[in-house]
Parts: C-alpha cells; sequence; structure tokens
C-alpha cells in the first residue's frame, strides 16, 4: 500500500516581513507580540482561530489561574505587566469576576470568554500589532541550522510563508520550533503525558439554591457511583459559577486514547476521538448535574470550541525548570517574573496539587530567561505550556498567569536581540530585567 506522495515543486506567496513573528495568540503569544511591538518592532501574530485567548478562549477555561500567589500567607497578585493592560479591559467589559478562594490556600480569577476576546483584539489594536487569523502553521523554512528564515502557513488565501527576523513560538505545542529542529520531550518519559479535557458552561442554574456546590457536588458523585448510577471520567470536578451566577464553568472530563493514555494533541487522529469522547462525557455529566439543588433546570449553553491539551511537547531550553523549583520557590539570577501556581497533575481518574509550604514560603517561583530559549536555536524563543520545563514543572507553569510572564519576557528579548544585534542566547538578563519592570512586570526580586 503507498503510504506517501511526492508533491510538485510550488512557488509560495510571502504574506510579509516582520521583525517578530509570534505563533499562537493565547496568553503567551498576546503578551509576547505586545510586548514586541510596543518596543517599536513590527509584528505579526498567526492565530489558527479566528480569535485570541488560546485555550482560554478555545477551550473554554474562563479562568486566569496563576495570576496570584500566596506570599507567607499573603494572596496577592504577582503577575503584573501586559497582564494588567488586558485584565483591566477585560473589566471595562464587564467581563470579570473579583477573585474566588481555591483550596483555602490561593486564589482564581474567572472572565466573560466574549470579553476577553474584544479586550484582547483592542490590546493588539492599540499596540500596532498586525494580526492574522484563520492561518494554521505548517512548517518552517531555514536560513541555516538554528536560524529561522519564515514560518509556512495554510490559509483561506491559500499557503503563505511568513519571514522574519525574530520568531516566537506560543503554540503551546512547539509546533515551529520542533519544525526547525529543536530538540523537544513529551510526558514523564514513559509516554504519560497530563489528561487533557473538554470544557463546557452550563446555563439556568438557580444561584441562591445553588449557594457553594462545589463543596458538595464531590460527595453526590461519590453517592452517585456507588449505586452504580453514573461513572466519572475522574475523582475531582471544578465547578464554579460565572460572574452571572446563573452560569457555571465545569471542568470534569477526562481524555484518554484506546490504550488508556493521555490522548496526544499532536497526533490528527487521536485529537478527533478526543473531541467526540469529551461531548460524550459531557453529556453524561450534565445529566448528573440536575440532581444537584439548583441544577434542575440547568441546560448545555457551550461546549468549548477545542478540546482543552495540557501537555505535548515541552522544548529543551538553556535552562529546564524541575519539580523542586517549583516546590522550593527556587530564585534566579535571570528572573524574568514568577510562577504562583502549584503542580496540578492531570492524571489517570483524577488530579493531583503539590504546594509550596504555605504560608511558611514566599509562595512562587522565579521563571529563568533561559527556559524561553531553546538549546540550538539563534532567532527563536518559545513561551508558554511548551517552554523549557519537566514534566512535573509544566503542570504549574503552563497556567495563564507564567504565559503572561514568559510571553511578555520573550517579545522584550526580541526587541533587545534586534537592537544589539545579537542571538537570543546572548541577550543580557540585566538589560531585558531593566525594560521587563520598566514595562510595569513583577521580577520577584522584592516581596
Amino acid at each position: 500500500m503507498q503510504t506517501t506522495l511526492t508533491e510538485p515543486i510550488r512557488q509560495t506567496p510571502i504574506f510579509g516581513e516582520y521583525e517578530v513573528v509570534v505563533l499562537g495568540g493565547g496568553p503567551a503569544g498576546i503578551a509576547a507580540a505586545a510586548a514586541a511591538a510596543r518596543s517599536g518592532r513590527s509584528t505579526l501574530l498567526v492565530e489558527r482561530y479566528g480569535f485570541l485567548g488560546g485555550m482560554g478562549t478555545a477551550a473554554g477555561v474562563t479562568n486566569f489561574c496563576g495570576l496570584h500567589a500566596n506570599v507567607h500567607g499573603d494572596i496577592r497578585q504577582v503577575v503584573h505587566g501586559v497582564a494588567d493592560d488586558l485584565l483591566s479591559r477585560i473589566d471595562r467589559l464587564g467581563g470579570l469576576n473579583t477573585p474566588h478562594a481555591l483550596f483555602g490556600k490561593t486564589v482564581a480569577q474567572a472572565y466573560d470568554t466574549a470579553a476577553y476576546k474584544i479586550a484582547a483584539d483592542e490590546l493588539m489594536l492599540s499596540c500596532g500589532v498586525k494580526v492574522l487569523f484563520h492561518a494554521l502553521a505548517a512548517g518552517a523554512l531555514m536560513h541555516s541550522p538554528g536560524r529561522v528564515k519564515a514560518l509556512l502557513l495554510e490559509t483561506k488565501s491559500g499557503r503563505r510563508a511568513v519571514m522574519g527576523q525574530c520568531f516566537i513560538d506560543c503554540s503551546g505545542d512547539g509546533d515551529l520550533a520542533a519544525w526547525a529542529g529543536a530538540p523537544y520531550e513529551k510526558g514523564d518519559g514513559q509516554g504519560n503525558m497530563l489528561y487533557p479535557s473538554t470544557m463546557f458552561r452550563l446555563n439556568g442554574i438557580d444561584p441562591a439554591r445553588a449557594g457553594k456546590a462545589w463543596e458538595t457536588i464531590p460527595a453526590l458523585m461519590l453517592q452517585a457511583q456507588a449505586q452504580g448510577r453514573y461513572q466519572f471520567p475522574r475523582k475531582t470536578p471544578i465547578i464554579r459559577p460565572q460572574k452571572s451566577g446563573i452560569e457555571w464553568r465545569v471542568n470534569l472530563t477526562q481524555l484518554a486514547n484506546a490504550q488508556g493514555n493521555a490522548m496526544d494533541g499532536t497526533d490528527a487522529q487521536e485529537l478527533t476521538d478526543a473531541e467526540m469522547l469529551g461531548r460524550r462525557q459531557i453529556a453524561s455529566v450534565a445529566g448528573f448535574l440536575k440532581e444537584v439543588p439548583g441544577f434542575e433546570n440547568s441546560y448545555i449553553v457551550d461546549i468549548a470550541p477545542q478540546v482543552g491539551i495540557r501537555e505535548t511537547r515541552r522544548v529543551r531550553g538553556h535552562y529546564m525548570l524541575c519539580e523542586s523549583d517549583v516546590l522550593e520557590c527556587a530564585s534566579f539570577d535571570d528572573t524574568v517574573g514568577v510562577n504562583g501556581w502549584p503542580l496540578e497533575l492531570h492524571m489517570k481518574g483524577d488530579v493531583e496539587f503539590r504546594w509550596p509550604k504555605i504560608p511558611e514560603s514566599r509562595g512562587f517561583n522565579h521563571l529563568p530567561y533561559r527556559m524561553t530559549v531553546p538549546l540550538e536555536m539563534h532567532n527563536l524563543w518559545v513561551a508558554g505550556r511548551c517552554a523549557s520545563m519537566s514534566h512535573e514543572a509544566q503542570s504549574a507553569a503552563r497556567v495563564s498567569g507564567a504565559c503572561f510572564v514568559m510571553g511578555q519576557a520573550a517579545g522584550s528579548a526580541a526587541a533587545i536581540a534586534l537592537t544589539e544585534g545579537c542571538d537570543a542566547g546572548a541577550v543580557n538578563p540585566a538589560q531585558l530585567q531593566a525594560r521587563l519592570e520598566a514595562d510595569g512586570a513583577y521580577l520577584g526580586r522584592t516581596w
């Protein structure tokens, strides 16, 4: 059976040439593009969907995690800079909740996805970022080993190439870095990645009767399962109200492949199977939730446009953030910001959280610049969940707070590299830190 075809040689039209090209419009990509453009660099942000927000909108997360940390018992916001600008824009649109408590140790902050999309558009326009939606990255062309020349895209206008001087991979899957030849890892070394989920939202809830339903739902799940009426994909539910109170977000699915392992978000067939499995699980979970007081008249108002991916490729950089860095609140001389989220390991059938010592510790670890610079690359940075982290550490620093931090650092570093005529790995950390602090970022050097 024939397994390959030879395509004819083709001439690919050039969409444009930019000083900084950012792939992926999630928190990392938004921050990277804003930082580069505000530094006066011509910047293109490429996004596969017709809106920005990454997993926060496309996967329906509707919840910023990692913006805050428990600093010796005092819960405070520790991610600033570009993130502040985006948050204020969402808030002005009436789409930002006040932070809500989690586990008695930290907080998260919910938002309305529509407001997030509008606010992100406005932010990019205000910074002078050129945005290209509906463009799926398809490959890379190289000047030489380690130096990217162009990003190849498939668009509704046909195949296009984008030329650039600096490239920032915020794709989440490390697509561009992998095509460029950067080394990467997947999972824990034994083929196990963090399990994905499909998020959904319910409407029609009576907020007065529902109350703090998130506290009672776990016991109701155990009872329903013991009676043989329901089987749940995992034990730990994450179910919380949106700002209106009549609408709640639900995170209770877990998506495995035929072998029972976490579905691979870089495998087209597994991704397809996961989309269908997620919707089947949602139908069952939504049926169960109708038994919860206040949820009797609830109905599914939205299923996320895509599966929520937590981990695929992790690109190996000049430093790999590790589990002990998170749990022991590590400091680094080249810090570009902080991560205040604990390890959040989505394992088979459950979710395990591992925390730094709270309130004894300062509750956050530094994120070093080196984790955004891939090995063997000259003009490429990675930011977001595909940055240089171990399997365990990535379960913490993959959340939106840390992604904002890494993205702003990468965008600012690219601007400096262009000014200085240097490679990504040769950017002066002190110069980068000064720029980040001037732009409102918090580096965690005092608290």
